[in-house]
C-alpha cells in the first residue's frame, strides 16, 4: 500500500458523509498510516488500551471477547469499515474487546490524539463522526434485536444480509459464536436452506 494510495480510498469514504476541504485532505494525509495483519494477528489485545482506528481497505477484522475460556464474536469489520474498541478509544481505558485479523488484511489507522485535533479544527469531522456511527449505531439496535426476540434460523438469515459480501469468508465457530449457537447448530441451519 503506498500513501496515495491511502488517502485516495479514504477520501472516497468520507467524501460519502461530508464535502472534504484541500486542507481538510492535507491533514488526513499526515495523520492515517497505511498498516498490514497477516492472518491470525491480533490487532488490539484487551489488556491494553484501544489508541487507534482501523479502516480496512481489503480482508476481515473481527472484534471478540473471552468469556468461560471461548471467544465470543462480536462484529466484523470488512472493506470500507471502521474498527475499534469505542470505550476503549474514547475512554481510554482498558475494555473487554480483542480484535484479530481473520484473513490478510490491508488497514489504514489514525491514532486518536490525532483524531481528537481533527474534531478541534475541522468542525465537518464531527459531522463525519455523527452521520457514519449513526449506521454503526442501527446495526447494534438491530443485532440486540435479533438476539433477544427471533430463532436462530432468523438469526443466521440477518447475519447473511448484514454481512453479505464477507459472511462466506468467515470461520463457521465465529460465526455460531456470533450467534450465540453452538456450531452443530449452525450446521444444520445451513444444511436446510
Amino acid at each position: 500500500m503506498n500513501n496515495i494510495e491511502t488517502t485516495e480510498n479514504i477520501f472516497v469514504h468520507f467524501e460519502k458523509f461530508i464535502p472534504l476541504s484541500e486542507t481538510l485532505k492535507s491533514e488526513l494525509s499526515k495523520r492515517i498510516k497505511p498498516v498490514e495483519f497477516k492472518k491470525g494477528a491480533l490487532v488490539l489485545d484487551a489488556n491494553t488500551i484501544c489508541t487507534k482506528s482501523y479502516f480496512v481497505n481489503k480482508g476481515i477484522l473481527r472484534t471478540y471477547f473471552i468469556k468461560d475460556g471461548k471467544e465470543i464474536s462480536e462484529y466484523f469489520s470488512g472493506v470500507a469499515e471502521w474498527v475499534n474498541s469505542p470505550r476503549s478509544f474514547m475512554q481510554r481505558k482498558k475494555d473487554i474487546y480483542y480484535i484479530d485479523a481473520i484473513e490478510h488484511t490491508e488497514t489504514y489507522f489514525i491514532n486518536v490524539n490525532d483524531l481528537v485535533y481533527l474534531f478541534d479544527n475541522f468542525p465537518e469531522m464531527e459531522r463525519y463522526s455523527r452521520l457514519s456511527m449513526g449506521t454503526l449505531f442501527g446495526h447494534f439496535m438491530e443485532r440486540i434485536a435479533s438476539m433477544r426476540f427471533t430463532s436462530a434460523k432468523e438469526r443466521y438469515d440477518h447475519f447473511q444480509r448484514v454481512y453479505a459480501d464477507i459472511y462466506h469468508r468467515i470461520p463457521l465457530g465465529m460465526v455460531a459464536s456470533y450467534l450465540g449457537i453452538t456450531q452443530e447448530t449452525l450446521s444444520r441451519i445451513r444444511a436446510e436452506k
